[in-house]
């Protein structure tokens, strides 16, 4: 039997999503072939990075057939659409059909449920991100379309039930492998300012209808560069930049990296949380990276940008981590608010924490390593960890 880790992006940021499962079944059951499908070298490089931690595993490492038109056309094309991964995907699928099983972080491999050969091949879907937003991302009725889901906690298993996008059979609760893959790979908090001021980590999402970007980002990043109070990190989502015609990111040139400012639009610290780890307050809108900065619970600030009616709707919940702005002008007092009054709301971040990723003793690569092993030669779920 042989299953398939496909990482298809422009960005590593899904990598750490994915392949503990990969080094894990490869190290628990011995007569699955294991490998690791990269598109791009970094995606392979950090994902080696990360099996460094696992020692004895047993994966292979397969880069993907990337077409000469793809590569020549993708710094225009991937602007607008991911056009690259879908031509990867046609690239390759004489070569993925013949996986038992391919397990996949995103959305855009169920296209390969539609081309020809694929029609025993198990598709698993991990996602990756917890955050509570309804409205883009892994909240998606084509979950329940996969054979098996891997859910990082309860949280997210609820709020794909209310609204009927999960099956009965289809999902199991793994956690989250991201945890154990920045464990693996040594991220610390690191010190990147000459100063002891507090840092701020400031990551706005990348889509437009709800990013804090457009509306706010440029007086926010004027702010920290006038203040003598503060050190800010700019670490937005690697989407936000990466396609700038379709989500509208766009950098004027004068914002650079000075006077207690760090821009960085996608390096590596973006993905592997280092940057999470290394401040001391999250100043964001909707990204889901605000439930990994929570594993250790500090102060937060929101920006609802667009001023949404937001109490009862749950793709907010978050919002009520810390104090929620609505204009710039309230930043330097909600900061303020965030540090003195964090006490406040520590019992609910460790709860929320609690409920949106599942932790035990065993790690959660162990965990999904295992329901995928008892999915594909069982046929069937023996434990969905609730």
């Amino acid at each position: 039997m042989r299953v398939g880790f496909l990482l298809n992006h422009y960005n590593v940021h899904q990598v750490p999503h994915i392949v503990p499962y990969a080094f894990e079944l490869s190290r628990i059951v011995g007569d699955i072939e294991t490998d690791i499908l990269t598109s791009t070298r970094a995606e392979e490089e950090f994902a080696r990075e990360i099996g460094r931690g696992y020692k004895d595993h047993k994966c292979t490492f397969q880069p993907l057939n990337v077409p000469f038109s793809a590569k020549l056309l993708d710094p225009l094309l991937s602007k607008f659409v991911f056009a690259r991964k879908h031509a990867v995907l046609r690239a390759n699928a004489d070569r993925l059909c013949r996986f038992d099983a391919l397990v996949v972080p995103e959305m855009t491999s169920f296209a390969l449920r539609k081309m020809p050969g694929f029609e025993n091949v198990k598709l698993i879907f991990t996602g990756h991100g917890a955050g509570d937003n309804r409205l883009g991302g892994s909240f998606n009725r084509r979950i329940g379309d996969f054979d098996l889901a891997l859910l990082p906690g309860r949280k997210y298993a609820d709020d794909l039930k209310e609204v009927g996008y999960l099956s009965p059979d289809n999902y199991a609760i793994s956690g989250y492998p991201k945890f154990e893959a920045v464990k693996h790979t040594g991220v610390v908090r690191r010190r990147f300012f000459d100063n002891d001021r507090p840092t701020v980590v400031y990551n706005p999402h990348h889509a437009r209808p709800l990013t804090s970007w457009h509306k706010m980002g440029r007086d926010i990043l004027d702010f920290f560069y006038a203040n003598d109070t503060y050190n800010l990190i700019f670490s937005p989502h690697v989407l936000l930049f990466e396609r700038s015609w379709s989500h509208g990111g766009r950098l004027p040139a004068k914002y650079k990296s000075e006077n207690g400012v760090l821009i960085d639009k996608g390096s590596h610290f973006s993905a592997d949380m280092t940057y999470l780890k290394s401040a001391d307050l999250y100043l964001g809108d909707v990204s889901s990276q605000v439930y990994e900065f929570l594993e250790e619970p500090r102060p937060c600030v929101f920006l609802n940008a667009h001023k949404f009616d937001w109490q009862n709707d749950p793709s907010y919940r978050h919002w009520k981590l810390g104090p929620l702005i609505d204009n710039v002008s309230m930043l330097e007092q909600a900061l303020a608010e965030a540090a003195k009054n964090h006490l406040r709301y520590e019992e609910i971040q460790r709860s929320s924490f609690a409920y949106t990723f599942k932790t035990s003793r065993q790690t959660a690569g162990v965990r999904g390593a295992t329901i995928i092993a008892d999915f594909l030669k069982k046929g069937r779920i023996e434990a969905k960890w609730q």
